[in-house]
């Protein structure tokens, strides 16, 4: 099967529920049993077929009951609203997990786990990150604030810095460890405070991490 060839570059931030690290990252189970996180990128460049996504952000909010790769899960995309009409549909194909190869990406292996897509919502997004220095924050008014910032060593209260390297990873390969807050209303509520979060540089395509 030929697929639309895309591309999207640029700086993540993930906060889940579970504890600094993450166990899914290391296909354990989530530390409370269940996972909620938001998602969210700035696609410094991007395309999809002919159509470019640079300087666009968008955002997803997640819920599984149980692990992810037990499914049921529920997720719903925020587009950044200056998105024109074809850079919004362009995205939606991308974080439904279409026009992928199976198993590529992050996004499209959510895809398969979920019971409930809500229709994504056009928005302001609000995105500031700086990957090497693990802070983040996310502003979707009305509906998300998330941050992310250094763990703290419990004594001196020096930043700690962990680093994630997955060389095969669907995400990325090497993710800064980061502490993330996170309120969000809507249909996915989420309630994190000190929850695991990472921070990445991502170069995804339609088959796969570029390395």
């Amino acid at each position: 099967m030929a697929y639309v060839e895309w591309s999207m570059k640029g700086p993540e931030f993930v906060n889940c529920n579970c504890a600094w690290g993450c166990p899914c990252q290391f296909n354990a189970p989530p530390t409370h049993g269940n996972c909620r996180a938001v998602e969210a990128m700035r696609i410094e460049e991007g395309h999809f077929g002919q159509v470019r996504l640079d300087n666009l952000c968008w955002a997803i909010t997640f819920s599984w009951p149980k692990a992810i790769h037990e499914g049921n899960g529920t997720m719903q995309a925020i587009i950044d609203e200056r998105a024109d009409d074809k850079q919004r549909a362009a995205l939606v194909e991308i974080l439904h997990g279409r026009e992928t190869e199976p198993g590529a990406t992050m996004l499209q292996v959510f895809s398969t786990t979920m019971s409930k897509v809500h229709d994504p919502l056009f928005m302001p997004i609000e995105f500031e990150i700086d990957v090497d220095q693990r802070t983040a924050r996310l502003v979707v008014p009305g509906m998300i604030e998330s941050a992310g910032e250094p763990i703290r060593n419990p004594i001196t209260g020096d930043p700690h810095r962990a680093r994630i390297d997955m060389p095969h990873g669907f995400e990325y390969t090497v993710a800064e460890v980061a502490s993330g807050t996170s309120r969000a209303t809507g249909e996915i509520e989420l309630d994190i405070v000190n929850g695991h979060g990472h921070l990445a540089n991502l170069h995804l395509t339609q088959s796969g991490v570029v390395r």
